[in-house]
């Protein structure tokens, strides 16, 4: 299936036709000096567009790419929108509501949301029998947990203005660390990944386990790494300081953190780190500093993400300047040995990105964390992106109910701990079997010890398991004084570990505190029903009798071992107000759960 994706922007217009299946680009299109005598390129076939302004240029442009495309035909158009707001999460088929909530959220991006929504009101008039899907930048860091989102300024501003972090570039990280994978031969889900995506505007992301846990935009996309003209990360007290000094206007600050800072503003040059190479080369103090700037803010953010998810598998350049300038690879990764990541000198010189070869390793062989080089493709993305929304492939069946139990805390413990804990040979005696076949809670309990406080009588479930797993709600986490990461059952590889008392003795975990990620166990057939597989990512309702919530993020885990039921913790109980009518460590619920809508398959 073909489709049309538009990236319209503030100044140009970015247009291709695209197979979303295979990628093939059947047609390029831009218009150029959209605001002063507008040039309209299609293949190779240049024209002057009679009228200046975006709607002038795109009721005239569009209409070409009918004529241009002879004998193929369209299915949909893909729109890249910069900013979604809390709004969008996923990419939507485009309303008069999504249309309308764009531009509710276009405060946040004001240079570009409205030229965005313009580029979205003149396609859907000139191909109005085609569905048209919007794409958003800032919907693939929706998943990062609040401490990555909130600033620490008042509450009542925050909320007032909707102050928090967003992040951008995500439809760049998401692909990219997926093409990672696959080269990798690894599930994403079982990856930690730094995505640099540089260019003129250049961010970061740490992608743990799928997910996108943290990244250096924020609010706006001048937050952050050296750009080609925004400053990213500056002191706030520079821009008072400067602006009672300077008797700056907001407008005047505007222009000189957007449009004159960056790699423009350290090398008073250029914004193209192509000449700033080649005259830091030549002797430009200037362009050395901006050089060395760059990069050394680039290798702070690296690790201080490694930190953040308490290592990191693979490390990807992509963009511009990351898949094409060897010497930024060797100066951000020079210095990265202390994290196992290695670098091959001459593999990186050598790298040539292409369709054919979109991913290149230039780490040794014996590096334990990969630098990958990955070639971005925003276009193909969004076409991909726009199918799967044009094709139904987020929808689920909602009609069919699943059942909710709320999981206390319980702790699943190896033999080792077990001996240690309760005596050398000791089995676990099962007190209750629990509703997942073959699995029990145990007569056995232990005292768990935090660096603050402890919790006696945490049940013990079995059987025992290869890796020792506590798992806590968030609530216990703070009373406990511990930092638990939400993670998928198993994995527990960098999570805190805690201090266990039994009967018999005491045993430390090294790892293993985790509060779990929300998550539904279906079987098969079960998944057949509500049209989900293994590892997907869905939006679930859930429902009390009362009032509905809605949880973001579930997991799916599919297994002919499972029974259906949603699992979810105590905290999440409390916020859904879900009322329990049995005891024990698994506490089935009278709310029921109805799937809304697949967000990820992976």
């Amino acid at each position: 299936m073909n489709i049309l994706v538009i990236n319209c922007g503030s100044s140009s217009v970015k247009a291709a036709v695209i197979n979303g299946e295979t990628g093939n680009n059947l047609l390029t299109m831009s218009i150029e000096r959209v605001l002063d005598k507008p040039l309209v390129h299609i293949n190779e076939t240049t024209l002057e567009c009679p009228e200046v302004g975006h709607e002038a240029a795109l009721n005239f442009a569009l209409p070409l790419v009918k004529e241009h495309l002879g004998n193929h035909t369209l299915d949909g158009v893909g729109h890249r929108v910069v900013h979604g707001g809390n709004k969008f999460d996923t990419p939507v088929l485009i309303d008069e509501t999504v249309e309308k909530a764009i531009q509710d959220v276009s405060g946040l991006a004001p240079l570009h949301n409205p030229v965005n929504l313009l580029g979205i009101t003149v396609a859907r008039n000139v191909f109005s029998n085609l569905p048209h899907v919007a794409v958003f930048d800032t919907s693939f860091h929706q998943t990062m947990p609040k401490r990555a989102v909130e600033y620490a300024l008042p509450k009542q501003i925050r909320e007032k203005h909707g102050l928090r972090r967003y992040g951008f570039h995500g439809t760049s990280h998401e692909y990219v660390a997926e093409l990672a994978a696959e080269h990798l031969q690894a599930d994403l889900n079982s990856l930690r990944v730094i995505t640099c995506h540089l260019g003129n505007g250049a961010s970061v992301t740490a992608v743990e386990y799928g997910r996108s846990v943290e990244t250096s935009m924020g609010m706006t996309p001048l937050e952050g790494l050296v750009m080609g003209t925004r400053s990213g990360d500056v002191d706030p007290g520079i821009l008072l300081h400067v602006a009672r000094e300077e008797e700056m206007s907001m407008k005047d600050l505007d222009q000189l953190l957007n449009k004159k800072s960056g790699l423009v503003g350290l090398s008073g040059w250029s914004n193209d780190m192509r000449d700033i190479i080649e005259k830091s080369t030549n002797g430009d103090e200037d362009c050395r500093l901006a050089l060395q700037v760059f990069t050394h803010r680039l290798r702070k953010y690296i690790g201080a993400y490694a930190a953040v998810m308490g290592g990191v598998d693979a490390i990807i350049f992509t963009g511009g300047i990351g898949e094409n300038s060897p010497v930024v690879r060797h100066r951000t990764t020079q210095r990265l040995d202390f994290l196992g990541a290695l670098i091959n000198e001459d593999k990186n010189h050598d790298i040539k990105l292409s369709d054919d070869e979109p991913v290149q390793d230039f780490s040794m062989n014996h590096s334990r964390v990969k630098l990958l080089a990955v070639k971005t493709n925003e276009q193909y993305a969004i076409a991909q992106e726009a199918l799967r929304i044009i094709q139904e492939k987020t929808k689920v069946n909602t009609i069919p109910t699943i059942p909710i139990a709320v999981s206390g805390r319980h702790i699943h413990l190896t033999q080792d701990a077990v001996d240690a804990l309760f005596g050398k040979g000791y089995e676990l005696t099962e007190k209750a079997p629990l509703s997942q076949p073959g699995q029990f809670a145990c007569n056995e309990q232990v005292t768990i010890v935090g660096p603050k406080n402890q919790i006696e009588r945490v049940r013990v479930l079995g059987p025992t398991r290869p890796k020792n797993q506590l798992e806590i709600s968030r609530t216990d986490e703070f009373f406990l004084g511990v930092d638990a990461p939400v993670r998928a059952s198993g994995k527990v590889e960098n999570t805190p570990g805690i201090k266990l008392i039994g009967p018999e003795g005491v045993y430390n975990m090294t790892e293993g505190v985790i509060c779990a990620w929300r998550h539904i166990h279906m079987t098969p057939e079960d998944a057949q029903v509500f049209g989900v597989a293994d590892k997907d990512i869905v939006d679930v309702e859930v429902s009390n009798g009362l009032r509905p919530l809605t949880f973001g993020n579930v997991l799916v885990r599919v297994s002919p071992k499972y029974k259906l039921e949603m699992h979810i913790d105590t905290d999440e109980a409390n916020a859904a107000e879900l009322p329990r009518y049995s005891e024990g460590v698994l506490n089935k619920t009278k709310g029921s759960a109805h799937l809304l809508k697949r967000k990820k398959r992976h």
